[in-house]
């Protein structure tokens, strides 16, 4: 149903496991590889002997988008991938990847990752806690799962900016203003990474935020002033009928 409303799409290519690395334990990629039949990786990660193959996918997508400056629309999600383990339907962390990969081969030195999914990314924040050369700054309902991202979780390169259940555009729009855009533009990124996900909409079941389509439209627009290149990777978003009108919608925001 996403790739239906783009038909201009264009297919990403698998992660190698020299990308995966870059972020993840050895151990982890092999059992992640090793799976050949259903299994519970955790109380929220289902895995089967496919998952391999598509969080390959989902994370070498990620890797061409933040080197060519387009929005993967990847599943699954990765923010909650921890380095030695799968976490709250993410196997690989996506947009982590995506940004020690372009940081390679582009020659980039500072990348900022801004992530205003409804969950905080504590996968994200603990793969780059301890790295000056990525800052990471999180939009999130708190508290809430995965139970991160307090309002104390601070860091030089890791903000973040929880936000109470019910908060809607406005909401969002000021805190933006007041601790997203000034804490980029101290870090001044050449490269700026969206983990751009939707389940803050008014209508996700899976979340209590009331983020319209015009709310996300504005929260991608202003990312887009953020850094000289942008790009962004699918994070959640769970009312799959809405799903490709908000993603029209931040596409909208990144082009304007």
């Amino acid at each position: 149903m996403l790739l239906e409303r783009f038909p201009d799409y264009r297919r990403g290519r698998p992660a190698t496991d020299d990308e995966l690395l870059l972020c993840h334990s050895r151990s982890h990629v092999e059992r992640i590889g090793a799976i050949d039949d259903w299994t519970l990786l955790d109380g929220d990660t289902i895995a089967s002997a496919t998952t391999d193959e598509a969080a390959r996918l989902a994370a070498g997508t990620a890797i061409e988008a933040a080197l060519q400056g387009g929005f993967a629309l990847v599943r699954p999600p990765g923010h909650h991938a921890l380095p030695g383990r799968a976490m709250g339907f993410c196997i690989f962390d996506n947009v982590a990847i995506a940004a020690r990969a372009a940081q390679r081969s582009l020659g980039i030195e500072r990348v900022a990752i801004v992530d205003f999914d409804v969950h905080h990314g504590n996968g994200t924040e603990a793969i780059f806690l301890d790295d000056d050369s990525v800052l990471f700054v999180s939009l999130h309902q708190w508290p809430f799962y995965p139970g991160t991202g307090s309002p104390d979780d601070q860091r030089e390169t890791t903000v973040n900016v929880p936000l109470r259940a019910g908060s809607g555009d406005a909401e969002y729009t000021e805190a933006f203003a007041r601790a997203v855009e000034p804490a980029v533009a101290r870090f001044d990124p050449q490269l700026v990474l969206v983990s751009a996900g939707f389940d803050a909409h008014v209508d996700d079941p899976l979340a209590h935020m009331r983020v319209t389509a015009d709310g996300f439209r504005e929260l991608t627009r202003r990312c887009t002033q953020l850094g000289p290149r942008v790009a962004a990777v699918l994070e959640g978003g769970y009312e799959l009928e809405t799903l490709p009108g908000l993603v029209a919608a931040a596409i909208d925001g990144f082009s304007s």
